[in-house]
């Protein structure tokens, strides 16, 4: 060959980009290296065409494509062969043919029951939403839907409601708009939620700073009703209507004007002091140490002053009229006195939605709380402290046991029980048809304490944990038979079981100059306490055992880490 020849341009087949290069083995079948999109997968059995059921199909293959038939065995390895590790007997662990079952919630329970059992699933094992709001075929205004959960979570949390129940009212109404994929997140001053239309999107997050608490049960039951009718599938509310009865909620006026206020803070120390052995002058004396320093708390308050000041000032009337009755030399029992003006003042309603945000696994807004309660309980030992040392170097003779109960009187603390209950439940602003309930909770709760402490001669720790335990039953039982807030129920009922008696001989120990019988009755203080928020949240637990929930698996918790 010349050089000539050795320039001249190949054939077309020669530079085709198919023929394999030179030294390269070629396979025997050349057909079966084509790569083809419409190339069938080895093994896959086609049936040939002719029926017009097949050639009408978008999945036909091309006319003159013919198909291996295939092997009898599968290759290791293939994608249509069955795993070597798969067994008959182990089918059940797959996804079972019909899918998984669905979850469904009865609709004849309380919202709040529904709403707590969803938040506690997984996302992707929530049941469907089924909007009961109707709204415009461009679908609901999202921003509008979250800034309302938020208002109406903001109004429940200032209100004292635990954070387990704000963020069930706010998924109630995200979900009562058609949003499902949305999570709520509650601590102690802030507010968020979060909605993701799908997997593709960017979330929607909207947050709220809860900046002012006042205990207002009216304005509570009112934010109650209004997620009930959010959440019925029979009641069309929509956002405007809801953003209007919103409004409204905000603007109503407590329900008892401020004279009566200040009239049920003394029948509160009233009543306290009877509990402790006192008499008719003992309890004018507490009332009217009680009515002072509320009065003072206002000023302060009026003044701009925080509400650990509030507390501090509060604390002094009912200890120096003691300890003036206690230099005056008056047959009277003066610790009598200041133990009742110390149940006007203790926070039980913050140490009972503390304890209750920790055990249901709300740790930073129960510490916040719990810090809340310490702050204020240091408020209160640091007036009566002061007044009692002051006493003390004044020569006033403070006996502790002159408070102690000598022989029980079971008529007359059961009627200062139902005073106490009822002055508390009007210093918490409630409803006037919830009155009466609580205050008789109030008194069922003092008799099973009372016979069990004096007539078995139990522990009081033991008494006062079992007592709130049936507070917190009935309380609950009482609020889904009215599909309300439990709180009403609950909180005023444990006023007759708060440690005034306790809290004081710790105070009045440190106060002679006895840290150490001081400090034992502060710890006995402590652990009532504990006792009331632990027996109070049991028995709302206990109560959710008597509801069917409806949900295709039982109400699921966290499990213990065992230390991992």
């Amino acid at each position: 060959m010349t050089d000539a020849e050795d320039r001249k341009p190949q054939s077309d087949e020669a530079r085709s980009a198919f023929v394999h290069p030179s030294g390269l083995m070629a396979p025997a079948d050349s057909e079966s290296s084509t790569t083809s999109e419409f190339a069938v997968p080895d093994g896959l059995a086609v049936p040939k065409s002719g029926t017009e059921s097949e050639t009408t199909s978008e999945f036909a293959l091309p006319d003159g494509l013919d198909v291996a038939p295939p092997p009898a065995h599968e290759p290791e390895g293939s994608a249509f062969s069955t795993p070597r590790t798969y067994s008959a007997r182990q089918a059940a662990a797959f996804t079972p043919p019909t899918g998984v079952p669905l979850v469904r919630l009865t609709k004849d329970v309380p919202w709040q029951d529904r709403m707590r059992t969803m938040l506690r699933m997984p996302v992707t094992e929530r049941p469907a939403p089924e909007p009961v709001q109707r709204h415009d075929e461009s679908g609901p205004a999202v921003p509008r839907v979250l800034d309302l959960s938020l208002r109406i979570g903001e109004l429940l949390l200032a209100g004292g409601e635990g954070a387990e129940d704000v963020e069930a009212a706010m998924f109630a109404v995200c979900r009562a708009y058609g949003l499902d994929r949305c999570e709520p997140n509650v601590t102690f001053t802030l507010l968020a939620v979060s909605y993701q239309p799908s997997l593709v999107d960017d979330p929607v997050t909207a947050s709220r700073t809860v900046r002012r608490r006042s205990p207002d049960y009216t304005r509570l039951a009112a934010v109650y009703q209004l997620v009930d009718d959010l959440s019925d599938d029979e009641t069309h509310v929509s956002l405007e209507e809801a953003y209007r009865r919103l409004a409204e909620i905000r603007r109503n006026r407590h329900p008892y004007p401020g004279w009566a206020l200040t009239a049920a803070s003394g029948l509160l120390a009233g009543s306290a002091s009877v509990l402790v052995g006192g008499g008719l002058l003992v309890f004018v004396a507490a009332a009217v140490g009680a009515m002072l320093g509320d009065r003072l708390a206002w000023l302060c308050a009026g003044r701009g002053l925080p509400e650990f000041y509030q507390f501090t000032v509060a604390a002094t009337p009912p200890a120096a009229i003691g300890v003036a009755l206690t230099l005056a030399h008056a047959d009277v029992k003066a610790s009598a006195v200041i133990t009742g003006g110390l149940f006007a003042l203790l926070p039980g309603r913050a140490l009972v939605a503390g304890v209750q945000d920790g055990l249901t696994g709300f740790y930073i807004t129960a510490s916040a709380r719990l810090l809340e309660v310490l702050y204020f309980f240091v408020g209160i030992v640091i007036g009566v402290l002061t007044v009692l040392y002051f006493g003390v170097q004044l020569g006033a003779n403070l006996v502790p046991d002159a408070a102690l109960v000598g022989d029980p009187q079971p008529v007359l603390q059961i009627a200062a029980s139902l005073g106490l209950s009822l002055a508390f439940a009007v210093l918490l602003q409630q409803e006037r048809s919830t009155v009466l309930v609580v205050t008789l909770n109030g008194g069922v709760a003092w008799v099973v304490y009372g016979a069990m402490h004096y007539t078995g001669d139990i522990s009081p720790v033991a008494s006062t944990a079992v007592a709130a335990g049936v507070v917190g039953l009935f309380g609950q039982l009482l609020a889904r038979y009215r599909f309300a807030s439990a709180l009403p129920y609950t909180t005023a009922a444990i006023g007759p079981l708060l440690p005034g008696s306790a809290t004081y001989f710790g105070l009045l120990g440190i106060a002679q100059n006895e840290v150490d019988s001081g400090l034992t009755s502060l710890t006995k203080a402590v652990a009532l306490a504990m006792a009331i928020a632990i027996g109070v949240n049991l028995g709302s637990e206990i109560s959710r055992l008597f509801l069917r929930i409806g949900s295709a698996e039982k109400r699921r918790a966290a499990k213990r880490t065992r230390g991992f």
